[in-house]
């Protein structure tokens, strides 16, 4: 028989908002606390341009799990993003011009590198640590796959007797994937990549940049929070959460305590260092709020002048690794989405700057606008999406405090499975109240 539970959940994000709802239908009771003036989390289709313009969290896949469900239940629709006519890449300080089935033919070769081992390492994907907690599995293998999390991307397209455009390309590709320098990356989540999208990398870039909802990711997110009876405090920064074997507390910046059964945290690793935990986290994960994850980057939105449907790419040194046309507006411009490694090298709004940046790849793009927001400095989130430095990768995937602990961690950062998309934070929001209603008899 259950036991009705109540449970304080930080956070309105995706796995906050999915946490709750999942709760509230098996008969426990809710209060969310969210220090945004928003729902969403770091999905957030904010209204720029005269159109909704995806700040975070944009492409999703029916190969995604978690997301695909939610996409059915909320009846979403899909648009691709487009297949370009012209591609541009920078190697050795020269610009190329081909087309993007000519670039990912070279990638393919290239990501072979990159990918090799990912069946051995991740033969059940969404069970990524099975190789090193499984019994059936030799201890040379074990050793292999902890020594390989110590390998850089880097360490793997220089010691692969790849030429040197062949050694940008794949700088370029993963320096907007990894959302930082490539010497500094963990290969491993670019192999759990791999083994997420079946070894290939085409369904890798479907995956990660080929579709999304037509209404936005706010068109899933405000009807999750709109179903939800009960309260969402908005503006609402949590300062202290107190948890032992018989219940827990959150105590809010204000100086308001609220006692529950069971707290969710859904806060990213780069905020969480703004809540006091007592007792504190486990050493594994204080060591991971100390030292950051490796997400140092940018998503910015360019506006061109004329309908230019366009993708480039490139390496180290340049501030914008790559760029691809989403949108074609009835004003006759172009909206291009990029990504780079360093937010400190850029100014998201600076218009004359990514001129600049633009121009390298080709000097007849002219730039008219361009905004985004910078997660790394958002006080509520420090951070883009998860990705793992070197000797990381062992550090993400789920994070248990205990069976008698009575706080949850939640949110991508901690995903079995897509742990750097909203994928993955569905999957913890799931997970998370599962273990709940488990806990009090379900």
């Amino acid at each position: 028989m259950t036991t009705p539970q109540t449970v304080g959940i930080i956070g309105a994000g995706w796995a906050g908002l999915i946490a709750a709802r999942e709760l509230e239908t098996s008969g426990h009771s809710v209060e969310i606390f969210e220090a945004r003036d928003r729902v969403g989390g770091r999905t957030w289709t904010d209204d720029r341009w005269g159109m909704g313009l995806e700040m975070g969290g944009t492409w999703v896949h029916w190969m995604q799990p978690y997301v695909w469900a939610e996409i059915n239940r909320y009846g979403a629709e899909l648009v691709v993003s487009p297949y370009t006519d012209e591609a541009y890449w920078i190697t050795d300080g020269k610009t190329v011009v081909g087309t993007e089935d000519e670039l990912d033919a070279k990638l393919a070769d290239i990501m072979s590198k990159v990918f090799e081992g990912s069946r051995k390492f991740f033969p059940f994907p969404h069970d990524p640590y099975f190789v090193l907690n499984s019994d059936e599995v030799d201890e040379q293998t074990k050793e292999e796959f902890r020594a390989m999390d110590q390998v850089s991307i880097t360490d793997i397209i220089r010691n692969s007797g790849l030429s040197q455009e062949e050694i940008d390309l794949a700088d370029s590709y993963w320096s907007a994937g990894y959302q930082n320098d490539t010497d500094k990356t963990s290969v491993m989540m670019a192999k759990h990549w791999a083994a997420l999208s079946d070894h290939r990398l085409s369904l890798l870039d479907d995956q990660t940049l080929r579709y999304k909802l037509k209404d936005g990711m706010r068109g899933i997110y405000q009807q999750i929070a709109d179903g939800i009876s009960g309260l969402i405090h908005l503006d609402t920064p949590v300062a202290v959460v107190k948890h032992d074997d018989s219940g827990a507390s959150i105590t809010l910046r204000n100086g308001e305590e609220k006692t529950f059964d069971y707290v969710i945290c859904t806060v990213p690793v780069g905020a969480l260092e703004h809540i006091e935990f007592e007792p504190a986290l486990p050493e594994r994960i204080q060591k991971v709020i100390e030292d950051d994850w490796g997400c140092k980057g940018f998503k910015i939105w360019i506006k061109i002048k004329g309908h230019k449907n366009i993708m480039a790419y490139a390496p180290s040194g340049h501030p914008i690794a790559l760029i691809r046309s989403e949108y074609f507006l009835d004003d006759g411009t172009t909206v291009c989405v990029g990504f780079g490694p360093d937010r400190d090298k850029i100014r998201l709004d600076d218009v004359e700057m990514v001129q600049e940046i633009v121009s390298r790849w080709n000097p007849d793009l002219e730039v008219v606008d361009s905004t985004g927001h910078d997660w790394g400095t958002d006080e509520w989130t420090g951070q883009t999406w998860t990705t793992p430095k070197q000797g990381q990768f062992v550090m993400t995937g789920p994070q248990s405090l205990g069976e008698t602990s009575r706080l949850l961690l939640a949110g991508s950062d901690w995903a079995a499975g897509w742990n750097s998309f909203v994928d993955g934070a569905i999957e913890t929001g799931i997970k998370s109240a599962r273990e709940i209603g488990q806990r009090s008899g379900e």
